[in-house]
C-alpha cells in the first residue's frame, strides 16, 4: 500500500492559477482525478503511520509554499530572515527558513498563539508592529540595515510594502501570498537593490524532499492544523480560518 501526494491549491490559488494554467480543483472532495498523475503525484512507498499524515498533508500545501517564499528569498545559512504573515503559510515559512540555516528568524505577527507556535518552529524575534512601524522596528534590529531575506506570505498592499521596505539593498523578497490589489513602484524597486521573486509555489518540486524531512522527524508542519472537522463542515472550517479562529482546518471524511 502507498499514501500519493498531490499539490493543493487554495480558492484563490485555484482562481489564479486557472487564468494561466489548468490546476487541480475539488480537492477536498470524497474522490478526485488527477491529470497527469504519472507526474504530479509522489508515492511514499508504503502507507506512513497516521501521526505523519497532518504532515503529509501540509507539505503537498502550506508548507509547500512556505519552503517556495524561503527559496525564492534566498535564505542562507547565518542569514537574518523576516517573515510577514502569521498564517500556515507563514509559519511554515519559519520553518523552511531554520531547516535552510538562518541564524535570525523574525516573525511579524500580533497573535498570541501563532506567535508561540512560530518560536516553536525556530522564530528567534518577534515584530507586533505593522506597516512603517514594523519597517522601522526590523531596521532598528538589524542596525539600519534590513534583513537578508524577507518572506512575503500575505498578499496585501500593505504586506508587499513593508516586505520591501524591511529588506536590505542586495536582499531578496520572496513574494507567495495571492495579490490583492497590489502595485510595485518599479522605479522604487529599481534603485532599492532589493530582489523580488514568487508566485505559485512549485510544489510538486519540493515534495520528495520535504516528504522525507516529515517522515524522519525532522520538520512537523502538521502543527499548523488545530481545527479538525468532518467533510460536510467545510464551510465551518473555512469561517473558522476567516475569523481567525483557526490556523488552519484539517477535515476528515
Amino acid at each position: 500500500m502507498e499514501l500519493w501526494l498531490v499539490e493543493w491549491l487554495g480558492p484563490a490559488a485555484q482562481e489564479a492559477s486557472m487564468r494561466r494554467l489548468s490546476s487541480v480543483g475539488a480537492c477536498q472532495a470524497d474522490y478526485v482525478r488527477i491529470p497527469n498523475a504519472q507526474g504530479t503525484l509522489v508515492a511514499t512507498g508504503e502507507i506512513p503511520d497516521e501521526r505523519f499524515w497532518p504532515g503529509l498533508l501540509a507539505v503537498s500545501d502550506v508548507m509547500g509554499t512556505g519552503w517556495w517564499a524561503a527559496d525564492a528569498a534566498e535564505v542562507r545559512p547565518g542569514s537574518t530572515a523576516v517573515v510577514v504573515g502569521d498564517g500556515a503559510v507563514g509559519l511554515c515559512a519559519v520553518i523552511a527558513a531554520k531547516e535552510m540555516g538562518a541564524e535570525r528568524i523574525i516573525v511579524m505577527s500580533r497573535h498570541e498563539t501563532r506567535q508561540k507556535l512560530a518560536e516553536e518552529f525556530g522564530a528567534t524575534d518577534i515584530v507586533t508592529e505593522r506597516g512603517d512601524d514594523g519597517v522601522a522596528r526590523i531596521k532598528d534590529m538589524t542596525g539600519g540595515i534590513g534583513a537578508d531575506a524577507v518572506l512575503e506570505c500575505v498578499g496585501t498592499a500593505q504586506s508587499m510594502r513593508q516586505a520591501l521596505h524591511s529588506a536590505r539593498p542586495g536582499g531578496n523578497v520572496g513574494f507567495v501570498g495571492v495579490p490583492h490589489e497590489v502595485a510595485v513602484d518599479g522605479q522604487e524597486l529599481f534603485f532599492s537593490h532589493v530582489g523580488l521573486r514568487g508566485g505559485p509555489a512549485p510544489v510538486r518540486r519540493y515534495l520528495p524532499d520535504l516528504i522525507d524531512r516529515v517522515l524522519t522527524g525532522a520538520i512537523d508542519p502538521g502543527k499548523v492544523f488545530d481545527l479538525t472537522l468532518p467533510l460536510e463542515q467545510v464551510a465551518e472550517g473555512y469561517k473558522a480560518m476567516d475569523e481567525r479562529r483557526a490556523v488552519k482546518t484539517l477535515l476528515t471524511p
